[in-house]
């Protein structure tokens, strides 16, 4: 009944199930190590960025170009404050508000953006803190340009004047008449009685979309190992259904039809012959 197996067709099947199972498998457990692995980046992130806050401050040019190894280090930089935005939609603690930034400018001719705290509620430039005159030193951690749509950042246009979406070189540029640093950072104590921003994983090291793909990626490969086992369960059922049919003489319809028109065909012809 199931010398089947040994035909050309059901080696062909064979093969497949045995090289697409342990394929699954493998790829499945490689996107679960990517996952792990990002999981262990974060963990590892957030412990420096701990760490770091106790090191000694760096000056800010020391530590650019802002990478994995440099966000979230404390660095400092001195100047006048300047122009002052807001960055509305803005999480901290799960409330809702805002951040206060003011740029810094430097004697190197270029503003450094600076977080100086977080305030509750809908921007309201009244309610914000007047920044601190005269020449001033700032020391916080490091952070990259954010990019507008992603890790929660706002990507909204046609905000009011003096707001901004984004910390970014990029947008900061078009509402300034001076140079930007392609960074930022976040006072490591909030100025005026705001609350201090706290600085965040670098890109590509936290539990982000990418993470998460990972994950939905290994669940993906391990269904696909069940249904090829499925489907060829399912295929030598229908083989053995089909032997054991035609062991007791048991003939679909469709075959019926065809046998006693191949019958009655012969009988029609004889005649004419003779």
């Amino acid at each position: 009944m199931y010398r089947f197996l040994l035909t050309p067709r059901w080696w062909g099947i064979n093969v497949f199930l045995l090289l697409s199972i342990p394929f699954c498998v493998f790829m499945g457990s490689w996107q679960l190590g990517r996952f792990e692995d990002r999981v262990d980046s974060h963990r590892d992130a957030e412990a420096r960025i701990a760490t770091d806050k106790r090191e000694v401050a760096r000056p800010l040019d020391e530590l650019l170009p802002v990478t994995k190894a440099t966000s979230g280090r404390q660095a400092t930089a001195s100047g006048r404050y300047d122009t002052q935005l807001l960055v509305p939609d803005r999480t901290l603690d799960d409330k809702e508000g805002y951040y206060v930034l003011t740029l810094l400018r430097t004697g190197t001719g270029r503003a450094l953006p600076v977080v100086r705290g977080w305030l509750p509620g809908t921007p309201d430039p009244a309610e914000v803190p007047a920044a601190p005159t005269g020449e001033v030193t700032v020391t916080g951690a490091l952070q990259a340009s954010e990019t507008p749509g992603s890790n929660g950042v706002s990507a909204r246009g046609g905000l009011p004047e003096g707001q901004t979406a984004a910390i970014s070189s990029a947008s900061l540029v078009n509402l300034v008449e001076y140079d930007v640093y392609d960074a930022w950072v976040t006072l490591n104590r909030g100025d005026s009685g705001m609350r201090a921003v706290p600085a965040t994983v670098p890109g590509g090291t936290g539990l982000d979309l990418k993470a998460f793909q990972n994950l939905g990626y290994t669940a993906e490969w391990f269904a696909f190992v069940g249904f090829v086992i499925f489907m060829w369960f399912r295929l030598l059922r229908r083989e053995v259904e089909q032997a054991r049919d035609a062991e007791l003489g048991l003939v679909p319809d469709g075959n019926q039809d065809e046998d006693q028109a191949g019958k009655r065909e012969p009988e029609q012809s004889s005649p004419s012959a003779v």
